[in-house]
């Protein structure tokens, strides 16, 4: 199978209409994960909730009962769809989209990446092996502090991460996520959109000065994820109001995921 096999081979799935199926319905249940991000956050805020403010929490919440780990089963193939479809986006390119720059490509497998990480997390709730993205982000980052030039491969990762948390930002200002899609959503899912992608912007920001501050620290524990980034905020001054304005956000950004869900290029 020759390269232009490959391609060809990668347009047929993309175009498929299961694969755009399932793919929407991976954007959906991404915004039932933020709208249960936003609700644990909120609860933060308030001293309450003992899980944790991410994306295993939100994970853990659904695995709570029948119905959420059902969601999880479909989770698991919605995340799975979205990831196969970025990576034949990636090989072959989106209608409209300039998919041959090399940063076009990156981003689309950087983003099946992502998916495939959801969708493994998704399958091990949902069969009762949960996992703890807190602790999984310092020991990655304190396994990365024990190589040679750990502590310089760790601060650009944080550097990294603050730097798409400010492209979130800058997306959700400027409305850009709007080239995701195939038509206008409307006025309240672009408010929705905009509100939600600044609030992940400035909560990856937090995450990324984490990142870096234990590689300048050489402390792993610094590293605590989206759960140790918004629970940093508790303790600062109006941190309950921050919190609050947070747990907004990520609930806009889920409300947003439903409409993109319908109206996303797939």
């Amino acid at each position: 199978m020759d390269h232009q096999d490959v391609k060809q081979a990668a347009s047929q799935a993309a175009d498929h209409p299961a694969l755009e199926a399932v793919a929407r319905v991976g954007y959906a249940v991404s915004g039932l994960l933020h709208l249960l991000i936003g609700w644990i956050t909120l609860q933060v805020a308030f001293g309450g909730s003992g899980k944790n403010a991410d994306q295993s929490g939100a994970l853990a919440s659904l695995a709570g009962n029948g119905a959420g780990k059902a969601a999880l089963w479909v989770g698991v193939i919605g995340f799975l769809g979205l990831a196969l479809w970025q990576v034949a986006d990636a090989i072959v390119g989106h209608p409209g989209d300039d998919k041959d720059a090399w940063g076009g490509r990156a981003k689309a497998v950087g983003k099946a990446i992502v998916y495939l990480a959801l969708a493994w997390s998704a399958f091990n709730f949902a069969r009762g092996k949960s996992s703890n993205s807190r602790s999984q982000s310092v020991d990655f980052t304190a396994k990365l502090l024990d190589k040679p030039g750990g502590r310089a491969v760790v601060v650009v990762v944080g550097l990294v991460v603050i730097g798409i948390g400010l492209y979130h930002v800058y997306k959700g200002a400027k409305k850009k996520f709007l080239q995701d899609l195939q038509d206008h959503p409307g006025t309240w899912a672009t408010r929705a959109g905009q509100v939600g992608y600044i609030a992940k912007g400035i909560a990856l920001v937090i995450v990324g000065f984490l990142f870096a501050a234990a590689g300048v620290h050489k402390q792993a524990k610094e590293a605590s994820g989206l759960d140790g980034a918004l629970k940093s905020l508790r303790d600062e001054p109006f941190g309950t109001t921050l919190l609050v304005v947070m747990a907004v956000g990520f609930a806009a950004f889920g409300l947003y995921s439903f409409a993109r869900a319908k109206h996303a290029k797939v």
